[in-house]
């Protein structure tokens, strides 16, 4: 979970994170608001978004408050022991402000998930 609370380390191993900058955490320093400069393929914007985490700190959940070209993005990590090592599981969900065909909307949507585990795999065993 430390990676994944690392959120201001994002654009050290996210690609599409160019900048983040922690509005808001709570008493043990866990990030509650937090902005998002985000430049990825399909598009450029700035996120303001909420964080939620649980007394047991094994998961994280997120929500958009704004955006100029998101109508809303939820998401949550859930890590769960596994043998030696953790299971994650990533739920996202994307809605643009802008119209997108349903096949390119679930291209890009499987491409952030893609792209989110394989680049926290990369940072935790890296």
């Amino acid at each position: 979970m430390k990676a994944i609370a690392d959120i201001e380390a994002y654009p050290q191993w996210i690609s599409e994170y160019k900048e983040v900058e922690i509005l808001e955490a709570d008493d043990e320093g866990y990030p509650k608001r937090a902005r998002m400069l985000m430049d990825a393929a399909i598009f450029k914007d700035t996120l303001i978004m909420s964080y939620e985490w649980p007394e047991d700190r094994q998961s994280l959940s997120w929500t958009l408050e704004s955006s100029s070209l998101l109508k809303s993005l939820e998401g949550t990590y859930r890590l769960a022991p596994k043998g030696s090592g953790t299971e994650v599981t990533y739920e996202l969900a994307v809605d643009l402000a802008v119209p997108m065909i349903g096949m390119l909307k679930r291209k890009a949507e499987r491409r952030l998930i893609d792209g989110a585990l394989k680049d926290l795999k990369k940072r935790v065993e890296g």
